[in-house]
């Protein structure tokens, strides 16, 4: 079996990989899928922790739209990521695989509180670890709590997996010439404004080093190439 270049990831998913035809809800079938994809990557050796999204289940900009405070809107968000986390790791256990949930909002009952020294051991005895409850602070995002969790637990890589298969210059979904880049530094992310990816999060991974891989998460094999080191989708670093 070829060796990972990367020993611990942080892997960033968006909640509606979670979701079904419909792009709401948290379909077992598509769980079961990214549990696959998550699982060929494990068997590397890799060391895997996971922030999920909440896109499937709410949106906070749509709470905004009506009125919602944004406090409100936000904690509901994160409490959003931490029902995809217990789904996935369910999933997870399923295909054989040993999880653990933390979360950044205490809710004993169904979770690990967030701390980080356990994440590092849990991730050092071959479990996987979904982060949920994003920061546990409202004005934050997933993306940034991605960052974060990815300096806390000593991860050397940052997978943003998307719906696209990379950082383009325009909307390659309305403009068929839109540019993929395969490389960017952190600055020309920013100054691009890089939409799959918010400028917080970048913004924290250049000041401690982080690289960071944009990809398409069901393009087949993406996220097991990055890990060995294959160049695939975009890579954001110094």
């Amino acid at each position: 079996m070829s060796v990972a270049k990367y020993h611990r990831i942080l892997l960033k998913v968006g909640g509606e990989s979670l979701a079904g035809p419909e792009g709401f809800g948290i379909d077992p079938h598509q769980a079961d899928n990214l549990a696959e994809v998550i699982k060929s990557v494990r068997e590397h050796g890799v060391e895997v922790a996971i922030v999920l999204g909440a896109g499937n289940l709410w949106r906070g900009r749509d709470g905004l739209l009506h009125g919602m405070e944004r406090a409100t809107a936000d904690h509901m968000g994160m409490l959003a990521t931490v029902m995809n986390a217990l789904g996935l790791a369910d999933a997870l256990s399923r295909a054989g695989l040993e999880t653990r949930v933390q979360t950044a909002i205490e809710m004993r009952a169904v979770a690990e509180p967030y701390i980080r020294g356990r994440a590092i051991r849990h991730l050092e005895k071959g479990r996987i670890v979904l982060l949920g409850a994003g920061t546990g602070n409202p004005y934050f995002t997933t993306d940034t709590a991605a960052a974060l969790r990815a300096m806390e637990v000593d991860a050397e890589l940052l997978i943003k997996a998307t719906k696209v298969d990379g950082v383009y210059d325009s909307d390659p979904v309305t403009n068929p010439d839109a540019r993929r880049f395969d490389y960017l530094h952190y600055i020309d992310a920013l100054n691009l404004g890089v939409k799959v990816l918010d400028s917080t999060a970048i913004s924290l991974c250049m000041d401690n080093h982080m690289p960071i891989i944009v990809l398409n998460l069901w393009q087949d094999g993406s996220i097991e190439r990055a890990v060995l080191g294959e160049e695939v989708g975009t890579l954001i670093s110094p």
